[in-house]
């Protein structure tokens, strides 16, 4: 491992915990002082400057050297973290000044997703790309399971705020650490010879639409997100009603994180010819785990079936980073980019929020089981496109800047 490649993995391990730290922070901040209500409206607030802002962050993340643009929201979001601390050891939490903070946190995501991902293909190419995103899709994992655990313990240790300036301190880490990393450049005219703000977000689109593929990728892991949301509502539901209880759905989330960092730590090292392959299938994958708490299986059938799921996510997660970034040219990669974290953000709390309502209309099965049946036919039917079957291309050749 080089130098660089260190550097950028420590830079975005420490984004991944502060990230992880941020939902069991808020939940609990806002629980203790305010409603359900309140909760939503703060949730709300982050996600929404997300959505709205990712096509305006991909042209960002093109026309800057992206060390800088992850470097500026790394940044904000440290400071915006920083800031909630304070209004937490305040006294009561002001709801308003919350929602701002938060607000301003998810602006900063929507910027520092798309330049990370062309971060790393800067930084990263030929076979230490897919390694690279297969320890970032591992910290990822490991993060996901020990910041909601650290985020409550010193919410209770040492009281309110503690969690969120660690979680601005990481931020900063992370500022720190990505920041002076050596670029690849991407030649391109002087600003005189730039074009304005919509030509090039209506030239990120048509270069979206040149690549089938790719479209038809986003739109079948829109589908997948849409029912691990659903999962995520109902799955506990279900396995406190039949499955034995609280402890049981801790027993399959347990199983399917473990499951996605097998799946992330195989990605790097298993001989994968024809990687868009492995991504349908490793996606689609996902169904037996909604058929299985659907149809109420045993929990040892409902956990295997969890781990196979997750397993597919670790291992689909990198190869498809991988992918996009050798694919797509460095140029557009900010811009199109940006079209698949938007559907990813987007599509995931839909299932959230319909889940409840669909179960109490059809019960908890229907959901589950219409969603399997629709995972495995989206992301199936992407292997009828030419392009997904194709072996790995070339890489594309760049200057350091």
């Amino acid at each position: 491992m080089t130098p660089t490649i260190f550097r950028l993995l420590s830079g975005r391990t420490c984004s991944a915990f502060a990230t992880a730290l941020i939902p069991t922070t808020l939940t609990l901040a806002v629980v203790r002082d305010g409603t359900v209500g309140d909760l939503g409206l703060v949730l709300a607030a982050e996600m929404l400057p997300m959505l709205v802002l990712l096509p305006v962050a991909g042209v960002a993340a093109d026309r800057f050297p992206p060390r800088l643009v992850v470097l500026a929201a790394d940044l904000v979001r440290a400071a915006a973290q920083v800031g909630t601390g304070v209004l937490l050891w305040a006294g009561p939490v002001r709801i308003p000044v919350l929602a701002a903070l938060a607000a301003l946190t998810g602006a900063a995501v929507a910027f520092g997703n798309p330049s990370a991902r062309t971060l790393v293909a800067a930084v990263a190419a030929g076979p230490d790309r897919l390694r690279t995103n297969s320890r970032l899709m591992v910290a990822q994992g490991l993060a996901s399971m020990a910041g909601p655990a650290a985020a409550g313990a010193l919410m209770l240790a040492l009281g309110p705020g503690w969690s969120s300036l660690l979680t601005g301190a990481l931020f900063a880490a992370s500022a720190l650490t990505l920041g002076g990393i050596r670029t690849r450049a991407r030649r391109r005219g002087g600003a005189a010879d730039r074009p304005g703000f919509g030509a090039e977000l209506r030239a990120g689109w048509a270069q979206t639409r040149r690549h089938p593929w790719f479209l038809a990728n986003v739109l079948a892991h829109g589908v997948w997100h849409l029912a691990a949301g659903l999962l995520l509502t109902l799955g506990p539901l279900i396995a406190v009603e039949s499955l034995g209880g609280e402890g049981a759905w801790v027993v399959i989330a347990q199983a399917g994180t473990v499951g996605l960092l097998v799946g992330a730590w195989a990605a790097g090292r298993l001989p994968v010819r024809r990687p868009l392959v492995w991504v349908a299938v490793a996606s689609a994958a996902f169904a037996p785990a909604l058929a299985a708490l659907g149809l109420r299986l045993p929990l040892p059938v409902a956990a295997a079936a969890y781990f196979i799921g997750m397993g597919g996510v670790g291992l689909l997660s990198p190869l498809w980073e991988s992918e996009i970034q050798l694919r797509v040219p460095p140029e557009a990669l900010g811009r199109v980019g940006s079209f698949d974290t938007l559907i990813s953000f987007a599509a995931r709390p839909l299932g959230l929020a319909v889940a409840a309502p669909l179960a109490a209309v059809t019960g908890t099965a229907a959901p589950l089981l219409a969603a399997a049946v629709l995972t495995a036919a989206a992301n199936l039917c992407v292997l009828l496109l030419p392009d997904v079957r194709t072996a790995r291309g070339r890489e594309p050749a760049t200057a350091l800047r």
